[in-house]
């Protein structure tokens, strides 16, 4: 096929291809950040904005800790990794391992280390296929997720993805078959779809505990028990994604306590770190790991590493922040946090028309404006107002500033969101 582009046509800028963008819209309106500290970004124009969604959801002990460049520097002079394949290791990988075992919302895991999030949905849901195969299952293949779910955008988390605007363009019905969405709050419906697929064909179900990029949509009361007891009655494992949750987002250290679940795997990966350095990794339970450990020379092989897996700078910067999570019991502090959202956000959909909803899950916030307002335009004016947001599935703005923020800073962040909206409403 020619292409309908002509050089003329094509907008020169910065060789850096941005991410998840309309290219056109963002060249020449691009937000340079070049220094952080706490709770504030800095952008190459001189502007100074409130961090209201901390990155990508993972500043969670905010920008700028010494304590944490200190801790990749002093590993980098005495080595910057080595793989951990086969009979190879680091110190630095395994002493985050069996710190990680300790907290572990899975009792007795094993832990499997990489470089993120969406690293580690891939393994996960390669693990959960190869587990029944090891079996002798070999049809149990499918993996269930919900929709408006985000699971990263590696093969496997595009594939599984609940928002399709993700799948487009790679291939139908999605990159990896046998995935199959499922509605957002309904655990009926899900026992209906594993009854119609038969339990015998189903490998996993996979959820967020709080949906993140997906609207921010917090479980309903007892969704996730229901989903753990239809897993337990139909001989399915259940993922638990905390790439956004886990490490204390929702005021415990994994979403899996707040809400009184016991998966089979955990996916982690933002908030071991806080983003000063690229790690994720899942939490195996003894029921998958222990077949892989027999001392037998029949024991099966999990095909799957990185050279980038354990690194062990970023090993050490992940003990070096668990120190600060524990130390300035910044996980206690969230839950008093949500509280002050919670507050803040009261009565703001009956204050403000153009506010449909307001969902609040630990210190994760969503207000979704109605339609006819742009959330774009709203993040756009709250940038000039001094604060940054991000506009989500169905016209939601994200709300997930750094632990180490303020009360005064939270409730000044919402009065920038309503009085944003207002002025974009109006316009």
């Amino acid at each position: 096929m020619t292409s309908n582009t002509t050089p003329d046509a094509v907008i020169a800028g910065p060789a850096l291809w941005p991410a998840q963008a309309h290219v056109p819209t963002v060249m020449g309106r691009q937000l340079v950040i070049e220094r952080g500290e706490g709770c504030y970004v800095h952008t190459t124009d001189g502007r100074r904005l409130y961090d209201g969604t901390a990155g990508l959801w993972h500043a969670n002990v905010g920008h700028g800790r010494p304590e944490l460049a200190q801790a990749a520097y002093d590993q980098m002079l005495r080595l910057e990794t080595y793989h951990t394949f086969a009979r190879f290791s680091n110190d630095r990988a395994m002493e985050l391992a069996e710190r990680l075992a300790v907290i572990s919302p899975v009792p007795d895991p094993k832990i499997i280390l990489n470089s993120g999030g969406s690293d580690a949905i891939d393994v996960a849901c390669k693990l959960a296929r190869r587990h029944w195969q090891r079996e002798g299952r070999e049809n149990k293949k499918t993996i269930i997720s919900r929709e408006f779910a985000y699971h990263g955008l590696h093969a496997f988390g595009t594939s599984i993805g609940g928002l399709d605007f993700n799948r487009e363009g790679y291939g139908s019905p999605s990159l990896v078959p046998e995935t199959v969405r499922v509605p957002l709050h309904d655990a009926e419906q899900v026992a209906r779809v594993v009854a119609e697929l038969g339990a015998d064909t189903v490998a996993a179900i996979i959820t967020e505990p709080v949906q993140g990029t997906g609207g921010v949509n917090p479980p309903e009361d007892g969704y996730l028990e229901a989903l753990q007891r239809i897993c337990r009655e139909n001989d399915i494992l259940l993922i638990l994604d905390e790439v956004i949750t886990g490490f204390g987002r929702v005021g415990a250290m994994f979403a899996t306590e707040r809400y009184g679940v016991s998966p089979d795997m955990v996916t982690f990966a933002k908030g071991v770190t806080s983003g000063y350095a690229p790690l994720g990794g899942v939490f195996v339970s003894p029921r998958i790991w222990q077949a892989f450990y027999v001392d037998s020379p029949d024991t099966p092989v999990l095909r799957h590493g990185a050279t980038y897996a354990g690194h062990a700078t970023a090993a050490a910067v992940a003990l070096r922040h668990l120190d600060i999570l524990h130390d300035e019991k910044l996980v206690p502090r969230v839950a008093e946090l949500e509280s002050v959202l919670r507050t803040q956000l009261d009565g703001l959909a009956e204050r403000v028309d153009a506010v449909t909803d307001v969902r609040v899950g630990g210190f994760l916030g969503g207000v979704t404006v109605a339609e006819g307002v742009a959330a774009e335009k709203v993040t756009d004016r709250l940038v000039d107002m001094g604060f940054i947001s991000r506009p989500l599935r169905g016209g939601t703005l994200q709300i997930s500033p750094p632990f180490t923020t303020t009360d005064d800073e939270v409730a000044a962040f919402v009065a920038a969101i309503e009085q944003a909206v207002v002025d974009e409403a109006g316009r």
